[in-house]
């Protein structure tokens, strides 16, 4: 079930779940300012996740390699891809 929802309806369920959890108190999060870091990081954390290595990472992502390395030094990407940059 959860293969046939969109990534906004996964997204609005989490946070639905996210609300329910903390008793309808989301607030004091900022969530409008931090929403695209924070889908940028899971879209990351994904990548790797499927990825073999660094080069198809970044062909996924469509980024160049520096971009890449500038990606894992901020969000403390794994370091477990052979070395083919």
């Amino acid at each position: 079930m959860l293969s046939s929802l969109t990534l906004e309806e996964l997204l609005a369920l989490k946070l639905e779940c996210s609300s329910r959890l903390t008793a309808g108190r989301l607030y004091g999060f900022n969530l409008w300012s931090i929403t695209v870091e924070v889908v940028k990081e899971a879209l990351y954390n994904a990548v790797i996740s499927i990825a073999d290595s660094n080069k198809e990472c970044t062909r996924i992502l469509g980024i160049n390699d520096l971009q890449f390395n500038k990606l894992k030094n901020k969000y403390k990407i794994r370091e477990s891809f052979r070395d083919d940059l």
